[in-house]
């Protein structure tokens, strides 16, 4: 039989989805770990079988239910297991109706103050829903106009961690070896323009693309990098095109990286495709085995946390190669390749959802690589905060792991690194007593100041070289004691000494130029500067405030000021326009047509709310760079993204900044405080869905911690909390419970005994442990 009769023959059904609920069978079909269930829990009545192939003795069969646009993909075995692939869509077209809120954007890009963020806060938490309406989707303005020689950019990509390169795929479904418009002639751009876009497998790299059809009808293609495949730069891919209607597969076609050709080269059979997206599945989860495991209401959110260690496999060659972008020169060129923050976000990520032997091997390859004696990197501009960043990265690697090996075959280039940032604060306290910068360290804050004309410009104090050189210190400082390395204790006291001084040196000089004549309160990126970071930019031509936003940025993320200046940064970031839709701004020019987010970076920004719990702001940028600096469904990063649909260019540091988010929201610790939070910054209405919310192993200074949140009554909600089984216990406590629907807290116990809430808005219990490592915290609500 033909294979494209074989599968029109197939039965098809209308049955809707057996459904699984969340806390039962549902948990078992989306394991974080196996991948697979027992076949009697994955239920196939109704589901259109596709296809049948044996493998290793073992016989699958595969259905799909296509009662809902949605379905599921399943694998059957002969064997008694099953694996289940949900498949995921999101609009990528803007709604219809009044954008931005209703505000004109023309306000909106002129203004200082961050008017989208205003609205979204007016009210408390923001709800997820306004923040996702607040601007179109990254991509969605398209091209006008019959120039035939238009070529539309790539929005996502595929590969796999051995192919040194990756593939794009384009808004249309097609890639630059595949197209499936020869098959399908109806997969027009203006269909193209009114498509929905998601995963298959939920967080896994298949790319899925669902385009309108006609009477209800819609067509859907899928597209995968093979596993399997050997091909040192080549992404060969798997690809799947179908037209289905009313619940049938009215026409199919696959697909395997290139078009047929004579007898010499077919199109693959429907069981080799099936095959290849089974392996895939399983290369996948093994790839990302080591994840600590997550449950929120909401499923998305926990795909999106692994979709980006996915993502970061597919651009990293071997998987620990840095790469900073993907696909073109810009950012895939070996020029970026040891650009600082690749390394120090990804070894970030990777400890704090634990993923050790990753995070091990990339800091060895960074130093061994990209670091030389003398503590330089190996790239084109040196970035100064970020050595302070790298310090406290090596003493937090430590913390987590326990693993010393990486610290002593590197401990010279690591000392270097040290010893490079004293050299600058050496240099600034040879200035005179009256100069703006003395006692300052003076460095460019932005790799790209090396490309200009006089990089000399962008040699200023900027606060936040010296906020992280004083963090970077004081941590590694620690680490080396606990070290004991010859010569250590030395350095170690020499480095806290440094610290205190820099640290003093640094809040002197904010206090001193934050202009008190400006409401709110301003203070610019470094001292004595006479304009505005705005003023700056519009007035002088190159500005030395160019690249405000990073500053800005890197100055909270150290958690090193008093909390009243910290404060006063952001009040002043959200004042005047380094801040939109409650993240952190590309500070340029006024545009009153567009306003500009910052994807990368600016993580750091969010790590300063936390810490002063501004809680409803953090909920803020969390939810605004999930749907303004990521494409819908596809969910690519952008370096930096516009709010009116334009597109950006993908960078690897933005797209872990989600599961930084994630991981702090449900377990964080105090900086230098021996306070370990839980919940801290939980939605309002995502506890108010009665699900339960949890994380399992989540790595702190004191060992790996269990957290878990449920709803026991309309009036009872209750967290679990396990430490470690040995070791040291942080002093205190913090279980958060951010109560949605307007409910009080009114009473609360720890294992079983009442307890009383604290911390600044009084909805926290503090817990002393006493030796204790189980707590069971039950509230009471009204």
């Amino acid at each position: 039989m033909d294979r494209r009769d074989f599968i029109k023959s197939m039965a098809a059904s209308t049955a809707v989805l057996h459904t699984l609920s969340a806390q039962g069978a549902g948990q078992a079909l989306h394991p974080s770990r196996t991948g697979s269930v027992p076949a009697s829990a994955a239920s196939v009545e109704g589901h259109t079988k596709l296809a049948s192939f044996t493998r290793k003795g073992e016989t699958w069969t595969v259905y799909e239910d296509l009662s809902v646009r949605d379905g599921v993909l399943t694998f059957v075995s002969s064997a008694g297991t099953a694996r289940v692939l949900p498949k995921t869509a999101e609009a990528t077209f803007a709604d219809d109706g009044p954008q931005h809120l209703g505000l004109d954007i023309k306000d909106i890009g002129m203004a200082g103050a961050d008017l989208l963020a205003d609205k979204l806060l007016a009210h408390g938490d923001p709800r997820e829903e306004e923040v996702h309406k607040a601007a179109p989707p990254m991509n969605s303005a398209h091209h006008e106009g019959n120039n035939p020689n238009y070529r539309p950019s790539w929005n996502t990509f595929v590969g796999t961690r051995e192919c040194s390169d990756t593939m794009p795929v384009y808004p249309s479904g097609s890639t630059r070896t595949y197209h499936p418009i020869q098959y399908f002639k109806e997969l027009t751009q203006e269909r193209s323009n009114q498509r929905h876009e998601g995963l298959v497998g939920g967080w896994m790299p298949a790319v899925r693309k669902v385009l309108p059809g006609d009477n209800g009808s819609y067509y859907e293609i899928v597209v995968f990098g093979d596993v399997l495949a050997k091909d040192r730069f080549i992404v060969q891919t798997w690809h799947r095109t179908s037209h289905i209607q009313n619940g049938k597969i009215a026409k199919v076609e696959f697909g395997y990286s290139y078009p047929a050709y004579t007898r010499r080269r077919q199109d693959p059979k429907p069981e080799e495709f099936y095959l290849g997206l089974l392996e895939f599945a399983e290369y996948w989860e093994r790839q990302t085995h080591d994840l600590v495991p997550l449950s929120l209401p909401d499923k998305s959110w926990t795909d999106m946390v692994r979709y980006a260690f996915v993502k970061e496999q597919m651009v990293r060659p071997g998987g620990v190669y840095p790469k900073y972008g993907a696909v073109d020169r810009d950012y895939y060129g070996p020029e970026y390749d040891g650009f600082q923050d690749i390394f120090t976000m990804a070894l970030y990520a990777n400890l704090e959802c634990g993923r050790f032997d990753l995070a091990h091997d990339i800091f060895d390859n960074y130093f061994s690589d990209f670091t030389d004696s003398k503590g330089m990197i190996n790239m084109r501009g040196a970035e100064t905060a970020q050595f302070g960043l790298t310090l406290f990265l090596i003493a937090r690697y430590y913390q987590l792991t326990g693993d010393k090996t990486l610290l002593i075959k590197h401990r010279e280039k690591i000392e270097a690194t040290a010893t490079l940032l004293a050299e600058l604060q050496d240099e600034s306290l040879k200035l005179s007593p009256t100069d703006p910068g003395y006692g300052l360290l003076h460095g460019w804050c932005e790799s790209d100041s090396c490309l200009m004309p006089d990089p000399s410009i962008w040699d200023k104090p900027y606060f936040s070289n010296s906020a992280f050189t004083v963090r970077g210190w004081r941590d590694i400082a620690g680490t080396w004691r606990k070290l004991k390395f010859p010569g250590g204790e030395a350095l170690a006291t020499d480095w806290t000494r440094r610290s205190e001084q820099l640290q003093a040196a640094l809040t002197k000089s904010i206090e001193a130029n934050i202009r008190h004549d400006m409401k709110p309160a301003y203070i610019g990126p470094m001292p004595g500067v006479k304009l505005t970071f705005r003023e700056s930019i519009e007035q002088e031509h190159p500005s030395e405030q160019g690249w405000t936003h990073r500053c800005y940025a890197e100055l909270l993320q150290p958690d090193v000021l008093p909390a009243a200046q910290a404060n006063i940064v952001i009040d002043c970031m959200r004042a005047y326009g380094a801040t939109t839709a409650g993240v952190v701004a590309n500070v340029g020019r006024a545009n009153p047509h567009d306003r500009a987010i910052l994807g990368f970076v600016s993580y750091g920004y969010a790590a300063a709310l936390l810490h002063l719990n501004r809680i409803e702001e953090y909920i803020l940028f969390l939810y605004s760079h999930r749907y303004h600096d990521h494409s819908r469904g596809s969910w690519t990063a952008g370096e930096v993204s516009g709010i009116t649909g334009g597109g950006a260019l993908f960078c690897i540091p933005a797209q872990q900044t989600i599961p930084l988010l994630i991981r702090w929201m449900l377990v964080f610790e105090d900086s230098d405080e021996d306070r370990l939070h839980f919940g801290r910054a939980l939605p309002r209405e995502w506890v108010a869905t009665g699900k339960p919310i949890a994380i399992s192993g989540a790595p702190t200074r004191w060992g790996r911690v269990d957290y878990h949140l449920e709803t026991r009554s309309s009036n009872t909600l209750a967290a679990s909390i396990t430490l470690p089984a040995k070791g040291d216990l942080p002093k205190e406590l913090h279980v958060t419970f951010r109560a949605g629907d307007g409910r009080k807290l009114v009473s609360a116990t720890v294992n079983g005994k009442p307890a009383q809430f604290g911390g600044p808005h009084q909805d926290a219990v503090v817990i002393v442990p006493r030796g204790e490592r189980v707590f069971e915290v039950v509230t009471q609500l009204a």
